[in-house]
């Protein structure tokens, strides 16, 4: 089982209502084949910059590279995420 996580910070320019389309978005990425428990969190601890993140995992390394080369994904990454992410911390991880 691959744990993929991304932990951001918006850019300041960033509205209310900008956030909420971009997570609208994120959200869709949970229907890209082998994304599993999809989830978006707000961060509630003052000890990192990030204040949201977006968690899913994967059963197969296979899996998480063809999401990666999703179109829906790269549509997202480059129409979505760019324009409104200023800072983030992506963590893939496996139990070990």
């Amino acid at each position: 089982m691959i744990f993929h996580s991304v932990f951001l910070q918006f850019k300041s320019d960033v509205s209310l209502e900008q956030q909420d389309h971009f997570f609208l978005e994120a959200k869709k990425l949970a229907q890209i084949p082998g994304v599993q428990s999809f989830q978006c969190l707000q961060e509630i601890s003052p000890k990192n910059p990030f204040e949201f993140g977006l968690i899913m995992q994967f059963e197969t390394n296979a899996l998480y590279q063809a999401y990666s080369n999703h179109p829906d994904h790269i549509h997202f990454v480059e129409n979505i995420w760019i324009p409104s992410v200023a800072n983030f911390q992506e963590i893939d991880y496996t139990v070990i």
